[in-house]
Order: structure tokens, then C-alpha cells, then sequence
């Protein structure tokens, strides 16, 4: 007998946050993420998705009232599907197959009286760059804001008849990695040019670098598969939040003639640091934090954004931008890997992008997708 209970106080809010420790306590590679990161999705303060989507949490326990699962089940008026999707996520399960089904059922029943005919998940009742998808191969640590999972979670989604959306695929290099020498040849040919100069972020003129990312990112992004267009306000105050975790080093602007024409986003990971901290950050913990961070080498970089205006695209302003921005980090900075955050295989041209960026893919995620008619066709993502 499988008890279920709507997470409503505050006793039921902790032991959402907390089984997971407990499944994970003898998994090394395992990072709890933030309290308050978690939290914040299920504030209809401080989650704008409350606005067009309703969303609940449950704890599934046994007859000795142990908890055996928990998962977040949600509709979206703006995730807009083939068919009325909803979504789960936050989902965690002991191994058994019968629990994993039974919470399954219960979300399937949950989403069809709100009208819905398939369930995705896991994902995030949120944007998609935190908690989405489900992990399938590279179980290593976690990037900051990246599911995490044991293995036997493949088998509990596909098993119930889960069956993959799409795959979201992590691509890496080592810092100290042979560079192509596409890249250091484009690199002297525009070295040469006097009118292209190279510059990294600085935190002092925050401004700037707001507007120049603005720039070429709508130039270069916003027609380019599912991108969409981004202001200069909101794009200075995402620049203003991040300002205490941005390091001077490792994102770089490309100039021509003073006109931005290339961008390589990235910042330290932090989950290199939040690891020490139990989900926890409070006043002591952030105290904890900035002694981490001063005193622990972080030695792994996410790359955030890469984008080319398409004016100078194919012209090798990237193999200029990467052997630049990694000869300055490799004397500045302690990093030694970095890893991209996921591209969608339905999307052929940014994978492209990767690949030519010498990466390999080290990690793979999967958005799951289930329809409540069983004998409807399965689709996967359309390539973009």
C-alpha cells in the first residue's frame, strides 16, 4: 500500500527536499542542489509559470510511512505540444518498479482531469537551462542546475513505456586540450587585421557588455531554431546577478572596429563550490561559499553562450575567439575542463557548432515523453 500526500506544510516541504539526500548518501558523484533553488519553482511569487499553469507536489510512502518517492506534476498553458502535454519532474523513487508505476499512474490520472493526453518529464515547470531531462549516460557530477539520477531511473521511465522526446547532449573539452589548427591558423589571420580586437568581460562595465551581448545574440541567435529575442534591460540585470560569480577570464567579446561581432559566455561552475554547502545558504553557508571560492580551485567552466553574427560567420572570428580566450584563461585560471550546457539533437546546426569547437560529448540527458493513448503513433522532436 503506497500512501500520497499534496506537499502543503512546512514539514512536508522539508521532506521533499530531504529524501533525496537520503536515496543519494552513498552516491559520490551526487550534489544536492540548493534549497532555495527549489523552492523558488514552487513559489507562485517568485515563479512567473504560475501565471498561465498550475502546479503540485507530492510524497508517495509505504505502510511504515517511509517515504519511497516524491515528484512535482504540472500543466503549462504555454508549453505549447502536438497535443495538450503537461509535465513531472523532481522526480525521485527507491528501485522498484511497482512504486515508479504507481507514482506514474497517479501523475497520468492527475494531468487527464486537467485535460491533458501526454506527460513529459522529466522536466521543469520553468525554462528549460535548469532540471530538465533526465540523465542516461556520463554519470558524473552535476553542472549547476543539471538533474541528476542513478542509473535504474532509465529503466523505471522506459519500463512504464516512457519513451524518448529527445536527447540533450553535454559536449566538453579539456582546457589544456590540442586546439585545432583551424583555429590557431584563423587566429593569425585575424591577428593581423587591425580593425578585429578581442575583449574580456569585465565586471566594471557591466553596461557595455550587456548591450554588446544583446547585440549578437539577437543577430546570431534569435532567428536560429527556438531562439528568442532578448532586451538590453533584462540582459543587465541577469549580468548584475551574476556579477559576484563572473570571472574576468574566461568570457570574451570580438570586436570589429568596435563593433561587437562575436561572444563566448561562460562562468566557473558552481556546483564545484555548493557541493560543500548541503543545500543549504543561509548566512553561515554563504560565508562558507566565499571562503570556498577564494581558498578551493574551481577547475571546471560552463559554457553558457556561444554566437557569430551572421555577417562574419564561416570567416573563422570563432577559431580566433577560442585560441585568444584560451591562451589568456590557461595562464589566469585554475580551470582546466569546460563543458557546454545541453544542445537538443534536434538541433543539427548547433550541434554542428560544438563539434567544431573540438568537443566531445561527455554527458547525456533525455526528455521523456508519454502518451495517454497507447495506441496513437510516436513522434519524436522535430529537427529544427
Amino acid at each position: 500500500m503506497i500512501i500520497v500526500e499534496e506537499v502543503q506544510n512546512e514539514k512536508q516541504k522539508k521532506e521533499f527536499l530531504e529524501f533525496p539526500r537520503r536515496l543519494y548518501q552513498r552516491d559520490k558523484n551526487y550534489i544536492r542542489p540548493l534549497d532555495k533553488d527549489i523552492e523558488a519553482i514552487f513559489n507562485p511569487e517568485k515563479n512567473k509559470f504560475f501565471r498561465n499553469g498550475e502546479c503540485q507536489r507530492f510524497l508517495f510512502k509505504n505502510k511504515k510511512n517511509e517515504t519511497v518517492g516524491k515528484v512535482a506534476v504540472f500543466v503549462n498553458k504555454l508549453y505549447t505540444q502536438k497535443q495538450p502535454t503537461g509535465g513531472i519532474g523532481f522526480f525521485d523513487c527507491i528501485n522498484d518498479q511497482e512504486t515508479a508505476n504507481f507514482i506514474f499512474d497517479y501523475c497520468k490520472q492527475w494531468l487527464k482531469a486537467r485535460g491533458m493526453e501526454a506527460m513529459d518529464g522529466p522536466i521543469n515547470f520553468g525554462e528549460r537551462d535548469k532540471f530538465w531531462g533526465l540523465l542516461i549516460e556520463g554519470f558524473i557530477e552535476p553542472l549547476y542546475g543539471m538533474n541528476y539520477n542513478f542509473p535504474y531511473y532509465v529503466d523505471l521511465f522506459e519500463n512504464y513505456g516512457f519513451k524518448i522526446y529527445f536527447e540533450q547532449l553535454c559536449f566538453s573539452r579539456p582546457v589544456f586540450g590540442e586546439v585545432s589548427r583551424v583555429f590557431t591558423l584563423m587566429h593569425q589571420k585575424h591577428k593581423r587585421n587591425p580593425a578585429i580586437s578581442a575583449l574580456p568581460m569585465k565586471k566594471n562595465n557591466l553596461e557595455k557588455f550587456a548591450r554588446d551581448f544583446t547585440e549578437i545574440y539577437n543577430k546570431a541567435w534569435a532567428a536560429h531554431g527556438e531562439g528568442k529575442q532578448m532586451e538590453e534591460m533584462k540582459v543587465l540585470k541577469m549580468f548584475k546577478t551574476m556579477k559576484p560569480i563572473i570571472n574576468e577570464h574566461i568570457s570574451w567579446f570580438i570586436y570589429e572596429n568596435e563593433k561587437p561581432i562575436a561572444m563566448w559566455m561562460n562562468l566557473p561552475d558552481l556546483n564545484q563550490w555548493f557541493k560543500y554547502l548541503n543545500g543549504k545558504f543561509g548566512p553561515i553557508e554563504k560565508l562558507k561559499f566565499l571562503w570556498y571560492k577564494k581558498f578551493r580551485k574551481n577547475e571546471k567552466m560552463v559554457g553558457l553562450v556561444f554566437g557569430v553574427i551572421p555577417e562574419w560567420q564561416k570567416k573563422g572570428i570563432d577559431g580566433y575567439m577560442i585560441w585568444e580566450g584560451t591562451q589568456h584563461l590557461r595562464k589566469h585560471t585554475d580551470f582546466t575542463m569546460t563543458e557546454l550546457q545541453w544542445i537538443g539533437d534536434f538541433n543539427p546546426k548547433m550541434i554542428k557548432i560544438a563539434e567544431n569547437l573540438d568537443t566531445t560529448v561527455t554527458r547525456k540527458l533525455a526528455t521523456y515523453r508519454y502518451l495517454f493513448d497507447r495506441n496513437k503513433t510516436f513522434e519524436r522532436h522535430p529537427v529544427l
